[in-house]
C-alpha cells in the first residue's frame, strides 16, 4: 500500500533540499523526499577545487548532451545535471551571484506578479550568510554560506580588476549587493573550505527532524493523476515498483530538464509531442519544456610571464599536496574555487543593466582539470548572459531513463552574435591594461588573427562553450505559454506545484544557484500560504548614463 505524505518533493537539489527543509518546520507537516542519486559524501564533491570532478562522473551527474546545434556548427553541448543529494549544487562551480535587480523587475513585468526584486531580496536576505555582515542587501545567520574562498591571495586577481578600473569600468566590491555593474571580489558557497551545496545548509540539518523522510535510488516515472489532480508519483527503486500519496501537493524540484521531463512522462505538456512519445494526454500545457535559455562562454587566454598560475601546480605532487591539505585542515587551494575576482559589464550604449559577465582564473586550463598549454598561463571566462535565443526540452518515449532531446537553439538571433563579438573585442581591451603588463603574456586564444566579425563568429562557432545554466522551461506566467502561475502551481492542476530554476521568465545575469535558492525559498512560504516577507525598498545602483555610454 502507498504511504501518504501531506507533500512529495521531487528531486533533492538546489531547491528541493530547501523545500525539504523548510516546510518540516512545522512538526505537523510530513514531507518525502525523493531522489534518484544517492549520497554527497565524496571527496570531490566537498572539496571546492575538485569541482570539474563530479561533473564529469556519471554517479553523481546526469550526463545530458544537447542535439546538433544549428548555431554552433552542428556541435552537440555537454549539458550535465546533478544527480546526488545536493542536485547540481552539489556538482556547480560554487559561484554565488543573485542576479541584477531588473532581471526580477523583467519577471514581474513579464507577468510574474510579486517576484520583482523588492519581493524578491527578503528571501535572498534569509537564505544568506555574509561572512562581511548585514545591510540592506546582505545578512548574516543564514544556512547558505557565502566568501571570498581565499581572500585573492594570488596578484592576478587584483590586477584583473585594476585592469578593469583602468579600462574606465566602476569598482563593485559587493556585485550581490547595491551595484552588480563592475569589477570585484567573486563571491562563493563555501564554509570552512567546504562545498557549502544546499545538502549541506539545509537538508542535513533537516534529516533530523522526524517529519522528514527521504529515499535516495528513487527513479520517478510519473505524478499519478486523479483528473485535474494530483495525487502522487509512482517510483522505481531497488528494482521494484513503488508509490507514494501526497494529501496536500506534489512539488517538482527537478531542475530544468527533470521537471519539463516529469510533466510530460506524466501527460501534461505540448499534445504533439506527448503522443509522438506515445503518452496520454491528461492536460494539454503547451508552455511545457518550450522556452529553454542557457549561458554560453568561451575561454580568453593569455600565456604568463611569471610563474604564479596554477599551471604550475597540476602534476601529480602538487595534486597530492593539495589535497592532503585540504583532508587535514580544509586550507589552502583545495578550499576555493578559484574564481575570486570578477566582473559584470555592459555590452553597448543603450542597455540598462549589464549583460556580459566574467570570471577570472589564475590558470589556462579546461574545464575538465587539464593544462591548455606547457608553461603558465591565465585565462577570463567571459559569456553574453541575455540571450534572444530560445529553445525547448521534449521526452521521446514513456522511458524516464531515456535522456530527452534538448536543443537550445544557440546564437539563433543576431543579437547574441553580436553580444559576442562584443565579449571578444572589450575583452582585449581590458586586458591590454597596465595592470596587466607584467604579467600578459601572448595571446593562445582566440588568438591575435581573430579580429573581423566573421572571423569572431566562425571562432566563437567552433569553441564557445555551455555554462551549464539550463533554465526557463516551465515558466511563471499569466499568458497561454507560461507553465506556472506566479504562486508556482501548475496552471489547470490542483496540488501540483514547480520550485526550481526551470519556473523563470527569463534567465538572469549570472549564475543560477543563488536565484534558484531564493525561488525555493519564497516558494516555501507560498506553499505553506503563510505571512510572506514584507517587501524590501532599496536603492539599485545604476549607471546614470546607461542610454548613451558602454561604461
Amino acid at each position: 500500500m502507498a504511504e501518504q505524505y501531506d507533500y512529495i518533493v521531487v528531486g533533492a537539489g538546489s531547491a528541493g533540499c530547501v523545500l525539504a527543509n523548510r516546510l518540516t518546520e512545522d512538526p505537523d507537516v510530513r514531507v518525502l523526499l525523493l531522489e534518484f542519486g544517492g549520497s554527497d559524501k565524496s571527496m570531490f564533491i566537498q572539496m571546492p577545487t575538485a569541482l570539474s570532478i563530479p561533473m564529469n562522473t556519471d554517479r553523481f551527474a546526469w550526463q545530458f548532451h544537447s542535439e546538433p546545434e544549428p548555431g554552433l556548427g552542428g556541435r552537440r553541448l555537454h549539458c550535465p545535471r546533478g544527480k546526488v543529494l545536493g542536485g547540481s549544487s552539489s556538482i556547480n562551480g560554487m559561484v554565488y551571484v543573485r542576479g541584477h535587480a531588473r532581471d526580477f523587475d523583467e519577471w514581474a513585468r513579464q507577468g510574474a506578479a510579486g517576484w520583482d526584486y523588492r519581493h524578491c531580496l527578503p528571501y535572498f536576505r534569509k537564505a544568506d550568510d555574509w561572512k562581511h555582515g548585514s545591510d540592506p542587501y546582505r545578512a548574516r545567520g543564514g544556512p547558505l554560506s557565502v566568501n571570498n574562498g581565499n581572500e585573492m591571495k594570488n596578484p592576478l586577481y587584483r590586477a584583473f580588476i585594476q585592469a578593469g578600473v583602468e579600462a574606465g569600468y566602476m569598482h563593485a566590491e559587493d556585485y550581490n549587493g547595491f551595484r552588480q555593474e563592475g569589477f570585484g571580489p567573486m563571491h562563493m558557497t563555501v564554509r570552512n573550505g567546504i562545498r557549502w551545496s544546499t545538502a549541506n545548509a539545509y537538508l542535513k540539518p533537516a534529516m533530523t527532524r522526524r517529519n522528514l523522510h527521504v529515499i535516495t535510488g528513487a527513479l520517478i516515472h510519473r505524478i499519478t493523476l486523479s483528473g485535474k489532480r494530483a495525487t502522487g508519483v509512482e517510483y522505481q527503486r531497488a528494482g521494484k515498483t513503488c508509490s507514494a500519496l501526497a494529501g496536500r501537493e506534489v512539488i517538482l524540484c527537478a531542475g530544468s530538464v527533470g521537471s519539463p521531463q516529469l510533466l510530460q512522462l506524466s501527460g501534461i505538456g505540448p499534445g504533439q509531442v506527448l503522443q509522438s512519445a506515445g503518452i496520454r494526454v491528461r492536460h494539454e500545457l503547451p508552455g511545457v519544456g518550450e522556452n529553454l535559455q542557457d549561458h554560453l562562454e568561451f575561454y580568453f587566454q593569455f600565456r604568463c610571464l611569471q610563474d604564479i598560475t596554477l599551471n604550475g601546480k597540476l602534476d601529480w605532487w602538487h595534486r597530492f599536496l593539495i589535497g592532503a591539505r585540504w583532508h587535514l585542515f580544509r586550507t589552502g587551494l583545495g578550499a576555493t574555487n578559484h574564481f575570486e575576482s570578477c566582473a559584470f559589464v555592459r555590452s553597448r550604449p543603450g542597455i540598462e543593466w549589464p549583460d556580459i559577465q566574467y570570471h577570472f582564473l589564475p590558470a589556462a586550463m579546461r574545464y575538465d582539470g587539464r593544462a591548455a598549454f606547457r608553461g603558465h598561463g591565465f585565462q577570463v571566462h567571459v559569456g553574453h548572459n541575455k540571450p534572444a535565443s530560445r529553445g525547448r526540452i521534449r521526452i521521446r518515449s514513456g522511458d524516464p531513463l531515456e535522456p530527452p532531446s534538448i536543443l537550445f537553439n544557440y546564437l539563433q538571433h543576431e543579437s547574441d552574435k553580436e553580444g559576442f563579438r562584443q565579449c571578444v573585442r572589450l575583452t582585449r581591451e581590458i586586458m591590454s591594461q597596465p595592470a596587466m603588463t607584467p604579467y600578459r603574456g601572448s595571446e593562445i586564444q582566440p588568438g591575435e588573427g581573430v579580429r573581423s566579425d566573421a572571423d569572431i563568429d566562425h571562432w566563437i562557432r567552433q569553441n564557445v562553450e555551455s555554462a551549464y545554466h539550463p533554465s526557463c522551461t516551465c515558466r511563471m506566467g499569466t499568458d497561454d505559454g507560461a507553465v506556472v502561475d506566479p504562486d508556482t502551481r501548475v496552471r489547470g492542476m490542483e496540488g501540483l506545484r514547480v520550485i526550481d530554476s526551470s519556473i523563470f521568465p527569463t534567465i538572469t545575469n549570472g549564475n543560477l544557484n543563488a536565484p534558484t535558492i531564493m525561488v525555493a525559498e519564497r516558494g516555501a512560504d507560498l506553499v505553506r500560504a503563510k505571512g510572506m516577507l514584507p517587501p524590501d525598498d532599496v536603492d539599485v545602483g545604476m549607471a546614470k548614463n546607461w542610454q548613451t555610454c558602454q561604461r
